[in-house]
């Protein structure tokens, strides 16, 4: 299966570079390019695009709007966000948009293929250390509680879980701490995902700053 990958950036040479990474691999073709939000949303919906490659910042409209309003159309195609630092408040307001995550401009060409393999497969593409360093850095904690509803619906096992994705563990990092098998938690992870409607980790972390389970350092 050939992965429909677009490119959305308003500087024509990030585009080139990404169209040369992209197309040299047999897997992936890019069917689609726009220089700003306005005229990915406009393209896009017409091309079956599988994974958008969203740079934040552009004029008319930002990668952010963008994203929410890609996202929220049903079978939408998944975004990962192109941003010069990863602690960029444009990230993280595209993350809560609906984004699977987020590449810094400089990464290598076997970081682009393989970030958007894993949100092809419906995983999210930021590391763990990387999504708490961003999440410190920008979130306000929050005062009021955590949603007891949403949280009593998951067992002690999986609050424990929640909170180590909340930390920035990544699931290996979680099995040593927790003494369980790989396998296990990544059942935990499912499970945690399904029963607070979530759709990824990311997801998870921001659930976990919002209710006040864990906050900033």
């Amino acid at each position: 299966m050939t992965i429909r990958v677009a490119l959305v950036d308003d500087q024509e040479l990030v585009r080139v570079g990404l169209e040369t990474v992209i197309e040299a691999d047999d897997e992936m073709k890019v069917v689609a390019q726009a220089c700003d939000g306005e005229q990915a949303l406009a393209v896009l919906p017409r091309t079956g695009v599988d994974v958008v490659l969203m740079d934040v910042r552009m004029p008319r409209m930002d990668g952010v709007e963008a994203t929410r309003r890609l996202r929220s159309s049903p079978g939408a195609p998944r975004v990962i966000v192109l941003t010069t630092f990863d602690l960029d408040e444009y990230a993280y307001a595209a993350l809560r948009a609906g984004a699977s995550g987020f590449l810094l401009k400089d990464a290598t060409a076997t970081e682009i293929l393989a970030a958007i393999r894993t949100v092809h497969a419906g995983d999210a593409v930021i590391a763990p250390a990387t999504t708490r360093r961003l999440l410190d850095h920008l979130v306000q904690a929050r005062t009021r509680d955590a949603d007891q509803d949403a949280v009593s619906a998951l067992t002690e096992r999986e609050r424990e879980v929640l909170q180590e994705i909340a930390t920035g563990y990544s699931n290996p990092e979680i099995a040593r701490r927790l003494y369980l098998s790989e396998a296990t938690v990544k059942t935990h992870v499912g499970r945690i995902l399904a029963k607070l409607d979530l759709r990824d980790r990311i997801q998870v972390v921001i659930f976990a700053y919002d209710h006040g389970l864990v906050h900033p350092r």
